[in-house]
């Protein structure tokens, strides 16, 4: 009789290449579950907490952690260790009362630590946009979540000025919009897959190919110190107007 169902082991050297875990130190790693971020970027708690952070030794004290609702995830206690936490999630541990956000580096994913107000939001790619019953217009969120916007005329709604890869400030665990951030030249944004993953500045330049869908257009930008990067919109993330909305990790967090 054939095997059934989906996979539940995974060895660490096929692991998704943005985990920061090392590959040959030990065989296995934890599979995430199904959830609100993709397998090839998320990283389940328990490497969050055993692998980055440092909280748990082994897997079933992870897995204690966990269960004792210590651990929120957006402002939600999760309860299961191999929950998948993607980009810009805002991950507290309450027994030590720190939290910290999920951000792209040059070598994959790492907790940045925040407070304060910054640990009351996180930002939100719009991935797809669908009108809806009721005059409604359904915002898809790179996380998995969706906004609901009222709007007098769905089919030609002036007060709709959201687009597909613009990004959303949201409150948590509320999940009510504070700010927008359209995606477009001169606003601050982060690089997020690509050879140049992790690199941050301004957008200089979007260059439309004609022939070639949006998401493959071709950007420019510039830090800091003049350096420039080029990658295709859909590796950008925007993350402020004129300045940054959340802080952002140094090269040396970077592990540059």
């Amino acid at each position: 009789m054939g095997k059934k169902g989906a996979k539940k082991h995974m060895k660490r050297k096929p692991a998704p290449k943005l985990w920061p875990i090392p590959r040959k130190e030990f065989v296995w790693a934890v599979r995430p579950s199904p959830g609100p971020h993709s397998f090839e970027n998320c990283l389940p708690l328990c490497l969050v907490l055993r692998d980055i952070l440092g909280f748990a030794e082994t897997r079933r004290e992870a897995k204690k952690i966990v269960a004792a609702e210590k651990v929120l995830v957006d402002g939600k206690v999760r309860r299961a260790d191999d929950f998948p936490v993607g980009l810009m999630d805002v991950i507290h541990i309450r027994e030590v009362e720190k939290t910290y956000r999920v951000l792209p580096s040059p070598k994959g994913y790492v907790l940045h630590p925040i407070e304060g107000e910054e640990t009351g939001f996180k930002l939100c790619r719009i991935e797809d946009k669908t009108v809806v019953r009721n005059g409604h217009i359904q915002l898809n969120l790179h996380d998995g979540s969706n906004l609901l916007i009222k709007v007098a005329d769905p089919k030609n709604p002036e007060e709709d000025v959201y687009k597909t890869l613009d990004v959303l400030r949201i409150t948590l665990p509320e999940r009510e919009i504070m700010d927008h951030i359209p995606l477009e030249e001169g606003v601050l944004a982060i690089i997020t897959g690509g050879k140049n993953i992790g690199r941050y500045g301004k957008i200089v330049e979007i260059e439309e190919r004609k022939g070639a869908k949006r998401r493959n257009w071709l950007v420019t930008i510039e830090d800091s110190v003049g350096n420039k990067y080029q990658t295709r919109l859909n590796y950008v993330f925007a993350v402020g107007k004129t300045e940054p909305l959340i802080s952002l990790p140094s090269e040396g967090e970077q592990g540059v």
